[in-house]
């Protein structure tokens, strides 16, 4: 054994030798935070499926806004929990200048300036069926949901929106909204493509927080099949190739292997979305005393940093940036 030439375990041997071979870092301009706004005043709902989330009224989703940026998270994702009664088949409400989304987005820039906003670009929340699309006897129309998700991505362009994300999956959504966005002169206007969203079972907390389940079927039509990887890297050739700024694999923890293939693939910015389900598998974990949350959620992560990820859209942002300043 004296004779031994390797011993890896001589750079694992204190603290400060780990932290100096250390090859990946977490940090808190890693994360965007995603927030819920909703309708009404003094108003902080918790998801009962995503412990510690919360809906928040405009006037308590600003503090709570302020309060992460004072962290350092530098963007958020905002999604909008939509009155029943402003659904409808063709999303009239998701392009309303006075909408909710719309309103937020002005608000937050009148505010909090310096903090980017990313607003969601899909039909889900503003439909009575739950789906991306159009509905027209059961099938999701692709051209046709096109056609508003431009006028929704334009409408948050106007409002002060600094990226949009298309989440949908419809077929050639990034380059009829990238073109209509430079058209009309928000050529600073980002996007951010979901490129492989996958049609995946860890999307139910999310849903029941915008009450956006689907009511019938499924979404497999238009989301990916989970079994499949080649797949994801010719949706994000074409995201590319339409004009998107930064590409995103979704969900994350089960997806690994696709965010190394996306980031082989790209120089793009790579967007990693830790999703209501991976956060609320944790949350229960921990609930029962079975795991260490603090740790196994910094392990995750840096897990999806290891993967190739620029970027990681999580529930935990606040959570971990707390973390991050005390250590």
């Amino acid at each position: 054994m004296s004779l031994l030439l390797y011993r890896p375990r001589r750079l694992r041997r204190t603290e400060s030798l780990r932290s100096m071979v250390q090859e990946n870092h977490l940090t808190v301009n890693d994360l965007i935070y995603p927030i819920f706004v909703m309708e009404g005043k003094n108003i902080k709902q918790e998801i009962p499926s995503m412990p510690n989330c919360y809906r928040y009224s405009l006037d308590l989703f600003l503090k709570e806004v302020q309060e992460i940026y004072d962290l350092g998270i530098n963007s958020i994702a905002l999604f909008p929990l939509i009155e029943q009664e402003k659904k409808d088949n063709k999303g009239k409400e998701s392009y309303n200048p006075e909408g909710l989304v719309q309103r937020t987005v002005r608000a937050i820039k009148a505010e909090i300036p310096q903090i980017t906003v990313i607003t969601d670009i899909a039909l889900d929340p503003y439909s009575p069926y739950g789906h991306d699309g159009i509905v027209k006897d059961g099938e999701i129309l692709n051209d046709e949901t096109v056609e508003v998700l431009v006028k929704m991505a334009l409408s948050h362009a106007e409002a002060g929106a600094d990226i949009v994300a298309p989440s949908d999956m419809m077929d050639g959504r990034i380059g009829a909204i990238r073109q209509a966005l430079d058209k009309e002169g928000w050529i600073n206007t980002g996007i951010l493509a979901y490129s492989a969203k996958y049609a995946s079972a860890y999307y139910g907390p999310f849903r029941d927080a915008l009450e956006s389940a689907p009511q019938f079927g499924d979404k497999k039509t238009y989301q990916m099949d989970y079994a499949n990887g080649k797949e994801a890297i010719k949706e994000v050739a074409l995201d590319i190739k339409e004009g998107a700024d930064m590409v995103m694999i979704k969900p994350a923890l089960a997806y690994l292997d696709i965010i190394r293939r996306v980031r082989d693939y790209t120089n793009l910015p790579v967007v990693a979305y830790n999703v209501s389900g991976e956060y609320a598998m944790i949350k229960a974990g921990s609930q029962r005393g079975w795991i260490d949350e603090d740790k196994v959620v910094l392990e995750t992560l840096t897990s999806m940093k290891r993967a190739g990820a620029d970027l990681i859209l999580t529930y935990f942002a606040k959570q971990v940036a707390q973390q991050l300043s005390q250590n």
